[in-house]
C-alpha cells in the first residue's frame, strides 16, 4: 500500500486535476433518466465505491444514493456525513472576499502589493483581488511545483502554513501577464485567504465562521488542520485497475490546500452554503454584477455543459438551463455542487473517488459528468 499511495501523491492531478474531457451527451434530466445514469456509473469497471446526489427545489428535498459509504461497514452514503470538499471551497473563499468588499474592508481592486507588502510574491505586485478569484491573477499553482511534490511524497500528512505554500512559486516567472487570460491556479486563493485575514486582522477560520457558516446556517462545516476526520464520515478511495480501493479519506492533511481547497464539510451544508451564496444572501446583491462578468475558463475538474469563470464561482450553461456553482476533486472524491440564479433549485454530486479526466479512467470520468448533467436537469425540470 505504501508504494502505491507515494505514486498517487506524486501524480500531481491527485490534488487538483487540469480540465479537460470529453463533453457528455444531451438529457432530458427526468428523474428516471437520472437514475439511469447513475445505474450505468455503478455498473460500470473500476466505478467509485459509492455517488449520491442531493437535489432541492424549494423546500422539496430529494436524495438518491447508489453503493457504500464505507467499505469495511458496508455503511451507505448520507447526506450528512462529513467529506473533503476540495476545491468547492474557492467557492467558500469568494464568499468571505466578497463580504469583506461589501463591507468596505477590501476592495476588487486591491493589489498583492498593496495588502501584503512586497515581499510575499515579489513578481506579482499589481495583481488585483479580482484577478486572483477569476484565475486570471498569473500566478503559478504551488501544487505543481516539483519541491512541493517531493514534500508532499514525504510526508503528506504534514502541516504547512499558507506563507510556506506561496514559498513554492516566489522564485516562479509567470505564464502570462495579470489579466491576460484564464488560467486555473490553487496559488490564487491561498493569496486571496492571506489577504482577508491581512484587512481584517482575523484568522480565515473565524472569518469563515462570521461571515459564511453562521449567515448560511451550517453546522458540520470546518477547515481543518490535520488528517483526522470528523464522524461519520464518507471515506474517500483509490480506485485504481487490478487493486482493490484504498482507503485515502486521512491521508493528505487539507492545510496543504488551506484557502483554496481544505474545508471538510457535508452534502447538507454544501448545498446550504450554494443555495445562499448564489441566492446573493451573503453579500449584497450589487456585488453578484462584478461576481458574474464571466471570462471564458473551465473548473476543475469540469463541470457539466459549458464552463465560464466568475469570481469564486462558475457558470454552468447546460440544455436544461443554467446553474452557477463549483466542481472538486482531493484524492478519495469527485464533487459538484451548484444552484440556480434564485438560489432555489441546487444540486450537490458527490463520488467517493477521484476519477477525474486524465486520471486513466476516461469512460468513468465521462460518466460521472454524464450524471451531473441529469443531476442539473432534474433540478432545474
Amino acid at each position: 500500500m505504501k508504494s502505491r499511495l507515494a505514486l498517487f501523491a506524486a501524480v500531481i492531478l491527485t490534488l487538483f486535476p487540469t480540465a479537460g474531457g470529453a463533453a457528455p451527451k444531451a438529457q432530458q434530466g427526468t428523474g428516471a433518466k437520472l437514475r439511469a445514469a447513475l445505474a450505468e456509473l455503478m455498473a460500470a469497471d473500476d466505478a467509485p465505491p459509492s455517488v449520491s446526489v442531493l437535489i432541492q427545489r424549494g423546500k422539496r428535498t430529494t436524495f438518491l444514493r447508489r453503493g457504500r459509504a464505507d467499505l469495511e461497514t458496508g455503511a451507505r452514503p448520507a447526506r450528512n456525513q462529513h467529506y473533503r470538499i476540495a476545491s468547492m471551497a474557492k467557492a467558500f473563499n469568494g464568499a468571505v472576499a466578497l463580504k469583506l468588499v461589501a463591507l468596505g474592508k477590501l476592495r476588487l481592486t486591491d493589489t498583492i502589493g498593496d495588502v501584503l507588502g512586497p515581499g510575499v510574491l515579489p513578481f506579482a505586485q499589481d495583481v488585483t483581488v479580482a484577478q486572483a478569484l477569476q484565475h486570471t491573477a498569473s500566478l503559478p499553482d504551488y501544487i505543481h511545483q516539483q519541491p512541493f511534490i517531493d514534500e508532499l511524497i514525504a510526508d503528506p500528512a504534514q502541516y504547512m502554513s499558507p506563507l510556506e505554500l506561496l514559498g513554492f512559486v516566489q522564485e516562479v516567472d509567470p505564464e502570462f501577464a495579470p489579466g491576460e487570460r484564464y488560467g486555473y491556479s490553487d496559488t490564487d486563493n491561498v493569496v486571496v485567504g492571506l489577504m482577508a485575514e491581512a484587512v481584517t486582522g482575523k484568522p480565515y477560520e473565524e472569518l469563515l465562521d462570521r461571515h459564511v457558516y453562521r449567515p448560511a446556517g451550517l453546522r458540520r462545516t470546518s477547515l481543518p488542520d490535520t488528517v483526522a476526520m470528523p464522524e461519520p464520515y464518507l471515506h474517500g478511495y483509490e480506485v485504481s485497475p487490478h487493486d482493490p480501493p484504498e482507503d485515502v479519506s486521512e491521508f493528505i492533511n487539507p492545510a496543504l490546500a488551506w484557502a483554496s481547497g481544505g474545508i471538510v464539510s457535508t452534502p447538507a451544508d454544501v448545498n446550504r452554503f450554494f443555495r445562499a451564496y448564489v441566492g446573493g444572501k451573503l453579500f449584497r446583491k450589487g456585488l453578484l454584477r462584478a461576481q458574474r462578468r464571466w471570462v471564458v475558463g473551465s473548473s476543475s475538474p469540469p463541470g457539466p455543459g459549458r464552463n465560464r469563470a466568475g469570481l469564486g464561482l462558475f457558470r454552468y450553461r447546460t440544455h436544461c438551463g443554467t446553474v452557477f456553482g463549483h466542481t472538486g476533486s482531493f484524492p478519495g472524491y469527485r464533487l459538484f455542487a451548484a444552484a440556480d440564479r434564485t438560489g432555489r433549485r441546487s444540486v450537490v454530486f458527490t463520488v467517493n473517488a477521484q476519477i477525474v479526466p486524465g486520471s486513466g479512467n476516461q469512460e468513468v470520468s465521462d460518466l460521472i459528468r454524464h450524471a451531473q448533467l441529469d443531476a442539473v436537469c432534474h433540478a432545474l425540470r
